[in-house]
């Protein structure tokens, strides 16, 4: 499974960002997929995660509320929908995929950054 993200940038507080995350591959073995960002100098985090079908989703205490997780399987794409963008979410956005056999997939990171 390939996974490539998209839809980073620089954008005002306030704002708002559409990421995309493309899987290509073997993409009938990906069951739940996320997204996770990693700001400089900090940990890798989950931001939000979503079922294979889309029936369930979870957020971080910190973006509940401003972004939206969904995905499109029959295009292979996952989304991230993020408003009232902060200067604290200003981070490398990277997209993850689970496999049925626990395989773990990450893509390589596209960058937010978010000015105050």
């Amino acid at each position: 499974v390939q996974l490539v993200e998209s839809g980073g940038g620089l954008v005002q507080a306030g704002g708002s960002l559409r990421l995309s995350c493309a899987a290509s591959g073997s993409t009938f073995s990906i069951n739940t997929m996320g997204w996770y960002r990693q700001a400089a100098g900090k940990q890798r985090e989950l931001v939000a995660a979503i079922t294979s079908g889309g029936g369930s989703t979870n957020y971080a205490d910190s973006v509940k509320g401003r972004f939206t997780i969904s995905r499109d399987n029959a295009k292979n794409t996952m989304y991230l929908q993020m408003n009232s963008l902060k200067p604290e979410d200003t981070a490398v956005y990277f997209c993850h995929a689970l496999s049925r056999t626990y395989m773990n997939y990450w893509g390589k990171g596209t960058l937010v950054t978010v000015s105050s």
